[in-house]
């Protein structure tokens, strides 16, 4: 389990491919902002809510230079569907392994109805140009979301 990368830090290295099957790499993002989001699984309620919020404010992080990226173990094919369901224009990694999710320390030790299992703990970052954490947002809650990620880079690229 790997610690919570915080600002100041280089941004972990990372590789996965998307819903279309193409590899996506932290490199692709050189030079731009990066806002990478790990949520538990494709199609339910909390994390379908942050997917519609995301994309809905996709034009906006554009603007100020910005890609959206989710993270979760979910299947390319269960990414298509849930894309498709939800009318998402955010790019989605599938991460099996989990190691995405490992290096950015999202994939923890998660309790539920009195059982203990490991899974993806919902957790944001906010990568500046130069490949270092901005910001961090650990253990988030999906409503509202979006929109204090986007203030917060909104107040990052105008000071």
């Amino acid at each position: 389990m790997t610690d919570i990368p915080q600002p100041g830090q280089n941004a972990p290295i990372f590789s996965a491919p998307n819903q279309n099957g193409k590899t996506v790499t932290g490199d692709d993002f050189q030079g731009k902002w990066l806002v990478i989001y790990f949520y538990p699984k494709d199609d339910t309620p909390g994390c379908t809510t942050e997917a519609k919020d995301f994309s809905a404010y996709v034009e906006d992080f554009s603007k100020l230079g910005a890609s959206i990226v989710g993270v979760s173990t979910d299947s390319q094919k269960s990414h298509c569907k849930f894309i498709d369901k939800h009318n998402l224009t955010i790019t989605l990694l599938s991460d099996p392994e989990h190691e995405v999710a490992d290096a950015f320390g999202a994939w923890r030790l998660k309790k539920f109805m009195g059982k203990e299992y490991m899974g993806i703990e919902r957790s944001t970052f906010l990568i500046s140009p130069d490949q270092k954490i901005a910001y961090t947002w650990a253990k988030v809650k999906a409503k509202g979301h979006a929109e204090a990620v986007l203030k917060q880079l909104q107040a990052l690229v105008n000071s």
